[in-house]
């Protein structure tokens, strides 16, 4: 066989590109070992930008950060909450090393998916009650999280509307009755009208239709100021929900300040985006390490009072300057 001439070139050039295959596979690496959480909603991407905004926050606090160091795998049900079983069970099957459940429905979905994935929650009821923890300082389990609202938030609510509208004998209050917390926001609006003495008219909706029949009900009823209840689906919704509450001319409190920046009278609420940005923190430490068993459930500390003094001259009601100087924001 014939000498091949010895190419010092080639063969330093064939050395260095062997040298540089485990370098390249271990650039690669964190990409393919990136940790995948699960984020589960009962509503729509785009009205939950600032929330989601919130949520990464909480993520970056710990260390996280979308495509990054962290893969998010996103199902939205956007309204139709049968759904979302189904989403649950393909972030399980996934599977996903977290799984965020930022809605009331899509937590009790979340929890009857999985006992072993952790499950970070927020949730507008009581945790307790919607059997998703065991208790606040000891919820047990896999499922820990942060709530958004108390039982006594609805109350407060009836109590700033009659504030409103002093007048009011007849009282209405909107519920989305597939949402885990319908019943017993019912007998808070109950328990609230009872103690001011005020008639109350119960309307669900869960359909676009049914919120138009609803306002029908509310209208044929006489009733002279209304309360709507936060689930996600009517928050979806609430552009319309606003619409219908000025077309027939009813006061109306809502439980989030979106309602009044879309039109609505006023809202009173705890924080929304600390209750998401506590979520991401919740989701970071769980990937950091820690037991979800020895996290306690976060309640809130901060709540919003959002009056709208260009909605409130146009149904022809004063705004008490109490509940002015209290707001914290006010819209002229």
């Amino acid at each position: 066989m014939p000498f091949e001439p010895f190419n010092r070139r080639e063969f330093i050039t064939l050395l260095g590109g062997a040298a540089a295959w485990p370098f390249a596979a271990r650039a690669q690496q964190p990409i393919s070992t990136m940790p995948v959480i699960g984020f589960l909603h009962a509503g729509e991407p785009e009205e939950s930008a600032s929330r989601l905004q919130a949520f990464r926050s909480g993520l970056r606090d710990t260390g996280y950060e979308e495509g990054r160091n962290l893969t998010i795998e996103y199902r939205w049900a956007k309204g139709d909450y049968s759904r979302l079983a189904v989403m649950a069970a393909e972030l399980v099957s996934r599977p996903v090393r977290v799984l965020a459940a930022t809605t009331t429905p899509s937590a009790v979905a979340a929890k009857a998916a999985t006992t072993n994935i952790p499950v970070v929650f927020t949730t507008a009821g009581d945790p307790v009650q919607l059997g998703l923890v065991a208790s606040f300082n000891r919820p047990e389990g896999n499922v820990i999280g942060a709530t958004i609202l108390f039982r006594e938030l609805v109350g407060k609510q009836f109590g700033i509307l009659h504030e409103l509208v002093p007048s009011a004998a007849v009282v209405g209050f909107l519920v989305n009755p597939k949402d885990a917390n319908a019943q017993s926001t019912i007998e808070d609006a109950t328990q609230a009208a009872e103690a001011l003495r005020q008639k109350l008219i119960i309307v669900k909706a869960s359909t676009a239709e049914e919120i138009e029949a609803a306002f029908t009900t509310l209208s044929e009823q006489h009733v002279e100021a209304l309360a709507v209840d936060g689930d996600a689906f009517t928050f979806s919704r609430r552009e319309r929900v606003v619409s219908l509450a000025q077309q027939h001319s009813i006061p109306t409190i809502y439980a989030a300040s979106e309602f009044v920046a879309a039109g609505g009278l006023v809202s009173y609420s705890s924080s929304l985006a600390d209750a998401y940005h506590q979520a991401g923190i919740y989701v970071g430490r769980i990937l950091n390490g820690e037991m979800p068993t020895n996290l306690p459930v976060v309640q809130p500390t901060k709540f919003e009072l959002v009056i709208n003094l260009k909605t409130a001259r146009a149904l022809g009601i004063t705004v008490p300057q109490t509940l002015q100087v209290a707001a914290d924001e006010v819209i002229e």
